[in-house]
């Protein structure tokens, strides 16, 4: 408590000092101290808009993300403590290293200038020293590591260029995914972003790593901080959208979820087709910019699916994959197609918590293998579902549509939560569903032919430059991941 207390009076002391270091130097400089450079807030008068976009992001929300605490507070206490610093690791790294937490249980006292991923948590990298779980090294030095091989000399802090913010080598993602994978305390790989980047096309030369795709470069050149003599630069947006958006009044709120659909309407290309009379229908995703699995990160926590719904006229003769009334998918039908990591205990028994998982099953569709059309591999990310699964449709539909949607946590695992008491309801009822990508409507008339299942014909049709007509692969049947 003694050391939180004068933590907390350090900080605020060098926060009444922010804004005071700003300018170019050409002698030796008093740089701004270290208490200074901890709080984001220094970072700001120097680099305004570099903070406006990092205050609305995840990195800034982290540690108070309503979901994170829940879990947290769920897991500290149904592992008697065993958790640890396990998930402050990541979403209060600076908190943790400085002393301030050692579980997260007391984040509400901890200096807002330790919460969350901060500019000098990340800035301060200076090796990676695993694959998972926060294995970053950090500088005992107030140098700030960036992407210029011609650092400006500043009054602020010393600057220095590394290969790991260098969105051009392949060493920046390995930063990044030193967090984004993570491995619990029975070894099970909960994310597997690095792992599946690595896995794809876009971690070979002529890909993208996780900077180029996660923080747009700007087409101009301009300043990137707000200093005499600043030289011209591509600007990188330190929005990081992903899929996941604060849940409770934050900065920047809307311009995130913004962000994060125009992420998601490139990720994915679709075809709806349909068979002769009731055949059935057939739906083809492929993961063309993911650069990924897709959806990654907290896939056990993520629900993706399809909805799909037919018409004979204005009746609805089939459907698939439409939410209740409160935003569950999870028990809307037997049919769903579900994109998701499931979790299983020792025992097989499912499980709904990342704490107790000592297995899990994946069902996410994969990332691009390779850009060649010739490689036989190229198709293996066009994944085929058929609906419904083992039967044929009551009647044959001269309308069908489709949508692509996904919440960042299910509405199943937010109402576990509340039950538990360690969730208020008004944080799980803010929790989106986003379509991604346009939807589709198909029709007799304008349904194109796709494909032939034996002597019935498929016709599709697309918004995409999705190849229907080319070979697929089914999707694969859940074996103890229900649904």
């Amino acid at each position: 408590m003694l050391r939180t207390t004068k933590l907390i009076a350090a900080v605020a002391l060098a926060s009444a000092a922010a804004g005071a270091s700003c300018g170019t130097t050409s002698t030796a400089p008093s740089y701004a101290s270290r208490a200074a450079m901890l709080d984001p807030a220094t970072c700001k008068s120097c680099h305004a808009d570099h903070y406006r976009d990092w205050s609305g992001s995840m990195h800034a929300y982290a540690a108070q993300d309503p979901v994170f605490v829940a879990m947290n507070a769920r897991g500290q206490r149904e592992t008697r403590g065993a958790l640890g610093s396990f998930c402050v690791n990541c979403h209060a790294p600076m908190a943790v290293r400085e002393g301030a937490t050692r579980d997260g249980l007391n984040l509400e006292t901890v200096p807002a200038a330790l919460k969350g991923v901060t500019c000098f948590f990340c800035h301060a990298v200076d090796a990676v020293e695993g694959t998972h779980d926060a294995a970053l090294h950090l500088a005992s030095d107030t140098t700030m590591r960036g992407p210029f091989g011609d650092p400006l000399a500043n009054a602020a802090h010393p600057s220095r260029y590394s290969e790991l913010f260098d969105r051009n080598r392949a060493d920046s993602s390995k930063m990044c995914g030193a967090c984004h994978d993570i491995v619990n305390g029975h070894g099970v790989a909960l994310e597997r972003t690095l792992q599946e980047w690595e896995a794809s096309v876009y971690s070979a030369p002529g890909g993208a790593t996780c900077g180029q795709c996660h923080m747009d470069q700007s087409a101009d050149l301009r300043p990137v901080a707000q200093v005499d003599g600043a030289p011209l630069r591509r600007y990188h947006l330190h929005q990081n959208p992903g899929v996941d958006i604060a849940l409770t009044p934050f900065p920047e709120a809307t311009a995130q979820k913004s962000k994060v659909q125009a992420f998601l309407n490139a990720t994915l290309q679709s075809a709806l087709c349909v068979g002769d009379g009731n055949a059935g229908i057939g739906v083809l995703l492929d993961n063309v910019a993911a650069g990924h699995s897709w959806p990654s990160g907290a896939a056990q926590d993520r629900r993706a699916w399809t909805e799909v719904v037919a018409y004979a006229g204005a009746q609805i003769i089939y459907q698939s994959g439409v939410p209740g009334p409160d935003g569950d998918v999870t028990l809307a039908d037997a049919d769903v197609w579900f994109l998701r990591d499931c979790m299983f205990d020792a025992a097989g028994a499912h499980v709904p918590m990342f704490w107790q998982a000592t297995r899990n099953e994946s069902y996410l569709l994969p990332g691009q293998p390779t850009f060649d059309p010739k490689d036989p591999r190229f198709y293996q990310t066009h994944v085929l579902q058929r609906f419904p699964r083992a039967a044929s449709l009551p009647q044959a539909p001269d309308r069908v549509t489709l949508r692509v949607r996904v919440q960042p946590v299910g509405v199943d695992v937010l109402r576990d939560l509340v039950a538990s008491g360690d969730l208020a309801s008004d944080a799980a009822s803010a929790m989106p569903i986003f379509d991604v990508g346009e939807p589709l409507e198909w029709t007799a008339a304008t349904g194109k032919f796709g494909y032939a299942e034996g002597p019935v014909k498929f016709t599709c049709v697309t918004k995409t430059a999705l190849n229907f007509t080319a070979q697929s692969t089914p999707a694969p049947a859940h074996a103890d991941c229900k649904p």
